[in-house]
């Protein structure tokens, strides 16, 4: 079951959309260490605009993943690749559907 997720907004600087991309990509690998993460997503929302959306069970696994190495990968890479700093909001999930 999950109960709470993060919606992360990206602006990709000019020119820097295929990097964003990559390193949406690369993240994959990574959260499928973090047990507590139970759906990981990354989209493009627009052609500079990128989200990252993920569920977790509880509180726990949330601040686990916020502590992981993707949002570290993330605030060291922000500067470079962000028109902005990474709008993190944490949400609670009032629905889902997720496989058995």
């Amino acid at each position: 079951m999950v109960t709470v997720g993060l919606l992360v907004r990206l602006v990709a600087k000019p020119g820097k959309e295929a990097e964003v991309i990559s390193f949406l990509e690369g993240g994959l690998a990574l959260v499928e260490e973090e047990p507590a993460t139970i759906a990981w997503f990354a989209i493009r929302l627009g052609p500079s605009e990128f989200g990252i959306f993920d569920a977790f069970p509880d509180d726990a696994g949330r601040q686990a993943h916020l502590g992981g190495q993707v949002a570290a990968a993330l605030m060291a890479q922000a500067p470079e690749l962000l028109e902005q700093p990474p709008v993190i909001e944490p949400v609670d999930i009032l629905a889902a559907k997720l496989p058995s």
